[in-house]
């Protein structure tokens, strides 16, 4: 499944000056980890935005917001994000700000033990 470069190269240059950033492809799409966590990514044309999901609610009803669904289930604290939530900088910006604000406080996913290491 492709993803759209145009939008990662928009990620891409939002940033760009954040240290301990790195891209993984997953999920068919592109991820951005920041601090090894999931901040943002691109899933089709679609932004993946990991927010707080205190205000996720909130963020469903603006222009262009939906629910992530992965497996047929909503995934807690992601959304997508299409062309029309994000027709200008300023929009853009503002979806990419509140997954940087929400990354100091989400949780790492933990980490899977090598095979060997399990059956120590």
């Amino acid at each position: 499944m492709a993803y759209s470069e145009i939008l990662a190269n928009r990620i891409r240059e939002k940033l760009k000056d954040l240290p301990n950033l790195r891209e993984m492809e997953m999920m068919g799409g592109l991820c951005f980890m920041l601090n090894d966590k999931m901040c943002v990514g691109i899933i089709k044309d679609d932004l993946m935005c990991r927010v707080d999901p205190e205000i996720k609610a909130d963020l469903l009803e603006k222009t262009g917001c939906s629910e992530m669904m992965f497996t047929g289930r909503p995934l807690k604290g992601f959304v997508l994000v299409d062309e029309t939530g994000m027709r200008n900088q300023t929009e853009f910006d503002q979806w990419i700000d509140l997954c940087l604000e929400y990354n100091p406080i989400a949780q790492a996913s933990k980490k899977k033990k090598p095979h060997s290491e399990k059956s120590k």
